[in-house]
């Protein structure tokens, strides 16, 4: 009996750690170097409101709206773009947390004020990057240390140093993204706010990937 008690209350321990899927969940996800494309950051939201309303599933990155050597010399045009399927089963995701619906309509405003019909899209990869864009959106769902100063160009360096200085806020996942659609497929849940699909950060004179059937 007591052997019982031990593995139902570990049992409760792990549901209870697990972001909730009765809200909203947001995933921060990274991307390494590779051979067609330039590190990057993004997240995900998926679940449900809590007052209700439709449900959301949907990735939303920032990058510059072309690779050119112009990004080393100041500010170029930017946008916020939703990832491809393709392109998130070869990223990472890193870690998760249910947010309040507060703190997802927070994000939400973030995606409107960096948008190219919205807001102000200026990108900037020393100041104004995906990384930056992640970043606020930790700071806006009330992740206490998110700066990082010189992990600003470095997506999945600055990811494992976030869920690192916040123990208890954030749940880990480290999976890659073929493991985590495997355990979450997609879903009809609608994107939020309309952003262009691409492939980011495409480096010049490279062909993107083949398309990774579902």
């Amino acid at each position: 009996m007591p052997r019982f008690t031990v593995l139902l209350a570990a049992l409760l321990l792990a549901v209870s750690a697990w972001p909730a899927q009765a809200a909203v969940t947001i995933t921060f996800w990274s991307r390494d170097f590779g051979g067609n494309y330039f590190p990057h950051a993004f997240f995900t939201l998926r679940g449900t409101p809590d007052a209700g309303g439709p449900a959301v599933d949907a990735g939303y990155g920032f990058t510059a709206k072309s690779v050119s050597p112009a990004l080393l010399f100041g500010n170029v045009a930017g946008r916020v773009e939703r990832p491809k399927h393709g392109y998130m089963e070869g990223s990472h995701a890193r870690f998760a947390r249910t947010i309040s619906d507060a703190q997802y309509a927070a994000v939400l405003d973030l995606i409107r004020a960096w948008d190219e019909k919205t807001g102000d899209a200026t990108y900037n990869l020393g100041k104004r990057n995906c990384v930056t864009f992640v970043r606020e959106a930790a700071r806006r769902i009330g992740v206490a240390q998110v700066d990082f100063p010189r992990l600003m160009k470095k997506p999945t360096s600055y990811l494992r140093a976030v869920y690192a200085a916040n123990p208890g806020q954030l749940v880990a996942v480290e999976q890659t993204g073929k493991q985590w659609f495997a355990a979450h497929p997609p879903t009809t849940g609608i994107a939020p706010i309309d952003a262009p699909i691409s492939t980011p950060g495409t480096m010049p004179g490279k062909k993107e990937e083949a398309p990774v059937a579902k």
